[in-house]
């Protein structure tokens, strides 16, 4: 499969790392370091092994798994371990895992002694189709998502098939949901096709065509000043979502499992506030819940909710706005609501 162009990296498919001992062998790293959690530095570094055996000065640096890690402290314990290290401007560090380790160690690395260069090798649906393509890196501040970050364009991104057979279901799942945001987005035939498809076998040239959707347009709005918030469709709600349940439940929410909240409920705006048709908007939110266990967002917490999304780094002049649905492969963003109707997009997602 044809290497993907961001800028001045490239997105590598079903290359076996191959290009990744090319750039090894021209940059000279002074140090390597593979960045990872507990989960992936355990089923996911064998393979990155097997990959590169002959790549064996590396220093690994694990992190405790989990949405709730990638905060500022975690932060500052990979920044003193990479002192410890000694590690210098010259060192390279490489993101193994998923959108979590991308994100934070992106975001790492672009700010450790104002920058050192950093490779993602994202190993789960999610990060392969979303974190880590795109040059955003984050962490969260409390349960607002992302509130922190650079924009920082790895040396390159390598995405490979072999590492989603150590996913479990729910999450390849949640991966599914990203890839179902870029069809209603920006290509109706591509998520018919996802439609009459098994989340649990994806194709890599499905892959690859979600990858691509999203690289065209971070190509045309890099540092998201317009078209790029279409991206965001699903996760002005949906984050607000997966925040509160991160501290208020006893099983947070998967990421794409509150991006499917978001994109029901967001659709419903679009249908209120668009062209999306009353037809369209039963289609989509039927096949989003025929996927995703339905959740009860209990009225008590819109309140909290909103206050979560007034912090939406997409606001302006203290307004939400929000990407929403002209139609199924068409989306407009900076798009404006009242909470009156944001509540009732939440009490029709309950009501389905």
């Amino acid at each position: 499969m044809e290497a993907l162009k961001n800028n001045d990296h490239f997105i590598h498919f079903e290359s076996g790392l191959e290009p990744l001992r090319d750039i090894l062998a021209a940059k000279k790293y002074s140090k390597v370091f593979v960045f990872a959690d507990s989960t992936t530095a355990e089923v996911c570094l064998p393979v990155f092994r097997d990959f590169l055996p002959e790549l064996e000065d590396f220093d690994i640096i694990e992190t405790d798994a989990g949405e709730e890690n990638k905060n500022i402290d975690f932060c500052i314990g990979i920044w003193k371990t990479l002192l410890d290290f000694e590690a210098d401007r010259k060192c390279l560090m490489i993101n193994l895992g998923g959108g979590v380790i991308t994100d934070m160690g992106g975001f790492v690395a672009s700010t450790y002694k104002r920058g050192i260069d950093f490779i993602n090798i994202p190993t789960t649906l999610l990060s392969q189709v979303d974190a880590s393509v795109g040059g955003k890196t984050g962490i969260d501040i409390d349960n607002i998502k992302n509130m922190v970050g650079t924009f920082a364009l790895p040396q390159a991104v390598f995405i490979e098939n072999s590492f989603l057979a150590t996913l479990p279901e729910r999450e390849m799942l949640s991966g599914f949901a990203e890839m179902i945001k870029h069809g209603l987005i920006a290509d109706a035939a591509y998520y018919q096709e996802l439609k009459n498809s098994d989340y649990r076998q994806i194709s890599a040239q499905a892959i690859y065509h979600s990858v691509k959707i999203k690289n065209e347009v971070v190509l045309t709005d890099p540092f998201e000043k317009g078209l790029r918030k279409i991206l965001n469709f699903g996760h002005t709600i949906g984050h607000a979502v997966e925040g509160y349940a991160l501290v208020n439940d006893k099983k947070p929410l998967t990421h794409g499992e509150a991006i499917a909240i978001g994109m029901v409920c967001e659709a419903y705006l679009s249908a209120k506030y668009c062209n999306l048709s009353s037809a369209e908007l039963d289609e989509i939110a039927a096949y989003i819940l025929s996927l995703y266990p339905k959740y009860h967002i209990k009225p008590a917490s819109f309140d909290d909710l909103m206050v979560l999304m007034q912090s939406d780094k997409k606001n302006e002049d203290g307004f939400i706005l929000f990407s929403l649905l002209d139609q199924i492969g068409k989306c407009v963003f900076n798009c404006k609501a009242t909470k009156e109707d944001i509540f009732n997009s939440l009490t029709y997602y309950n009501s389905l």
